[in-house]
């Protein structure tokens, strides 16, 4: 369903006492204005970024998040780097065997390429994910006498335990630096300035600044400080500026050798997305210390922007590096454009009343850390989608509406079969992208022609419009969510929402009224709270169930859905839920 991140919503505010019942303060002294309508902001903008405590959780949780990173992608995730050679090949040859250390090894996709291609060389990897370690120490080309791997956390310990002082050659930094937290990013250089030549190399490629990950980004509540952002899965990235990065070496004993913004489109077909790749690549070199202001001095005339921006437009003009350079697994996924990866989800099989669904969804392992929580499946769907299916009346002949349906969508598909017109909706792209192959992949084509997918925020007028052609403006005679209310500062959007895509008229004798159903576990949200905002909105409770006497079952509309056909004996959870709303 959809989780609001950011939502302005707009609807006139009826009287002073309503507005005092539903707690939305008014400016005091401007009783005599005119009537006008208020904005409701119910969720903070986008830039407040995450909260301190979160902060600090990823901070100190850093190793953890990449330790279950890689228990989950082993040695997958990341292509091998081929193209290393061809960029840095005059580092790697000439003057005899090469020391070269790795940091962030990960699963060795850097190291197994170099030592493929120059075997006389020796590596030396670190990873702080222990996990990482183990990968590298169990892949077959794995040799002691070409390769040693060891845990570090080059934020805390000490390289010279490990690597005697000023004895490597090059420092390979490949996607690594950008996971540190920037106030950190000093403690990692001078580590390394203790282990590195005089005469060494740091072979650097990381995110660079303006990249489409750091746009999406932008638009989320995943920001830690300045350009530095946190993942769905917890891991974190840094997207690096050319003055930030030229200064972060040089206040840490290293000159800027090379330094280029490369970028790149590469094409999605099968989401039928350009994205614009933007990545730095730079070669950094010890500093002379009897040079080092005039090279300084040098290096900022040469890096001035003019330069830059002229290397950028060459680069586009040229394509860059060839495609065999660009590692498209470099976080094309979760990284980059904030797309899950196809391993990040798995396929159920629902059997509900004689319905057999195949449904993609997001998996077990990967639920806790995303914040999409359209790409789950919830029990309150699971319930409904039953009652549908044993109750095909509820939908006969009518124009259904969902509500933050996510992308399971077995509530709208079951409604498809006896439904006249079935509307599936969801604030979230990613939900409604799965939402839609789900929906294709599980109903018979003739189906198809009666269910449809839309994006709909609520309160986001154009989505509300858009919505309402579909139906020629005469609203839905059913509208359902499961398990929509569980955002306190979203329930009042939702029951204005509502109101404005329920159609008009109907008879109870009947029993054709126009219908809003809710069926959840009371979360954040209680009842009272509930009733408040639909009255608020001209909705009126007509049933709820469970019923909170015997005496009601009698009259109960809920109740009859659930006679005669074991619905009770199959309840998801005891603490569900449903309430059934008539518009006055």
């Amino acid at each position: 369903m959809y989780k609001p991140q950011s939502l302005k919503v707009y609807f006139p505010l009826p009287n002073a006492g309503r507005k005092a019942k539903i707690g939305i303060a008014m400016a005091s002294g401007e009783q005599k204005s005119p009537p006008q309508t208020q904005k409701l902001q119910i969720y903070p903008n986008t830039n407040s970024g995450v909260s301190p405590f979160w902060k600090e959780k990823y901070e100190r949780e850093a190793k953890r998040y990449w330790d279950v990173f890689y228990k989950r992608h082993k040695d997958r995730f990341f292509k091998d780097r081929h193209y290393l050679d061809k960029e840095w090949g005059e580092y790697f040859s000439g003057g005899g065997k090469k020391v070269i250390l790795e940091v962030g090894c990960g699963a060795g996709n850097t190291i197994f390429p170099v030592i493929a291609s120059y075997p006389d060389a020796f590596v030396y990897a670190c990873d702080f994910s222990p996990r990482a370690v183990e990968l590298v120490k169990t892949h077959e080309d794995y040799k002691e006498s070409h390769v040693i791997a060891f845990v570090s956390d080059l934020t805390a310990d000490d390289l010279c335990k490990e690597i005697l002082p000023s004895s490597v050659d090059i420092v390979t930094m490949i996607f690594m630096l950008s996971a540190v937290s920037p106030e950190k990013m000093p403690l990692v250089l001078q580590n390394i300035r203790k282990v590195i030549k005089p005469d060494g190399y740091v072979l650097f490629r990381d995110y660079a600044t303006g990249d489409l990950a750091q746009e999406r980004f932008s638009t989320k509540d995943q920001k830690i400080s300045d350009n530095f952002y946190v993942r769905g899965d917890g891991t974190r990235a840094y997207y690096f500026s050319n003055e930030f990065l030229t200064n972060l070496f040089k206040e840490n004993g290293f000159d800027v050798d090379k330094l280029h913004v490369y970028c790149k489109q590469v094409e999605n077909r099968s989401r039928e997305l350009i994205m614009n790749r933007r990545w730095v690549q730079a070669v950094f070199r010890v500093s002379d210390s009897s040079k080092l202001f005039s090279s300084q001095k040098a290096e900022a005339n040469n890096l001035d922007g003019d330069n830059v921006d002229k290397e950028i437009k060459q680069n586009n003009l040229n394509g860059g590096f060839n495609d065999s350079a660009v590692d498209l697994s470099e976080g094309v996924a979760i990284d980059m454009f904030g797309v899950l990866p196809s391993s990040e989800y798995e396929i159920i099989d629902i059997n509900l009343r004689g319905w057999n669904f195949k449904i993609s969804l997001l998996s077990k392992e990967y639920q806790h850390t995303c914040k999409s929580t359209g790409l789950m499946l919830w029990e309150s769907a699971r319930l409904m989608a039953s009652v549908l299916a044993e109750n095909p009346s509820i939908v006969a002949g009518k124009r259904m509406l969902e509500l933050g349906c996510g992308s399971g969508g077995i509530c709208s598909m079951i409604a498809a079969r006896d439904a006249d017109l079935v509307v599936a909706t969801d604030g979230d792209g990613f939900a409604l992208d799965l939402l839609a192959k789900n929906v294709a992949s599980n109903i018979e084509p003739s189906l198809l022609t009666k269910l449809t997918t839309k994006r709909l925020e609520w309160g986001n007028k154009d989505h509300i419009e858009s919505i309402k052609e579909v139906v020629s403006n005469r609203g839905f005679d059913v509208i359902i969510g499961t398990d929509v209310t569980y955002i306190p500062e979203a329930i009042l959007p939702l029951f204005a929402t509502a109101k404005e895509l329920i159609a008009t008229g109907g008879s109870h004798e009947d029993g054709n009224v126009p219908a809003l159903i809710l069926c959840h576990i009371f979360r954040r949200v209680d009842e009272p709270t509930l009733l408040s905002a639909a009255a608020h909105f001209g909705f009126r409770l007509v049933d709820k169930w469970p019923a909170e006497t015997s005496s009601n079952l009698s009259n109960s509309i809920i109740d009859n859905w659930f006679i005669e056909n074991g619905l009770k004996d199959d309840l998801p959870s005891t603490a569900l839920n449903i309430l059934l709303f008539c518009k006055d």
